[in-house]
């Protein structure tokens, strides 16, 4: 297992501590390049509820993500494990999908490469 970048766990506790959705941040992940806008977990896990209990095949799973944030899951020193996502694209070639930006959660552990700033492509 690597170890966490320690600036990355700080800009993610910033976010944390701040309650702050501003952060644009780039990340490659296992190959994959995400960008997007960091949001508190609490915020994130509330999205992501709110759209499954829109939906009728998948109403049932609101409840998991509608939870406290940091349960058993939570490291013991409570700094951020996971980066939380909104307004995000996967970048692939000329595209971003999707192209209306979604919520991921990524690994802290598995960002092998990061900068600040979110990108998108233009015509032109």
């Amino acid at each position: 297992m690597t170890k966490p970048d320690a600036l990355l766990v700080d800009v993610a506790a910033t976010v944390e501590s701040e309650q702050s959705n501003q952060m644009s941040l780039t990340v490659v992940v296992n190959g994959a390049v995400i960008t997007g806008r960091l949001a508190p977990e609490a915020a994130w896990r509330e999205r992501v509820a709110e759209v499954l209990r829109d939906s009728d095949r998948l109403g049932g799973f609101a409840g998991v993500f509608a939870s406290p944030a940091g349960g058993s899951h939570a490291p013991r020193d409570g700094s951020p494990t996971h980066l939380h996502f909104h307004v995000a694209r996967i970048l692939q070639g000329t595209l971003g999908i999707p192209e209306t930006g979604g919520m991921y959660r990524v690994a802290i552990e598995d960002v092998s490469a990061w900068t600040v700033g979110d990108f998108s492509y233009t015509d032109g």
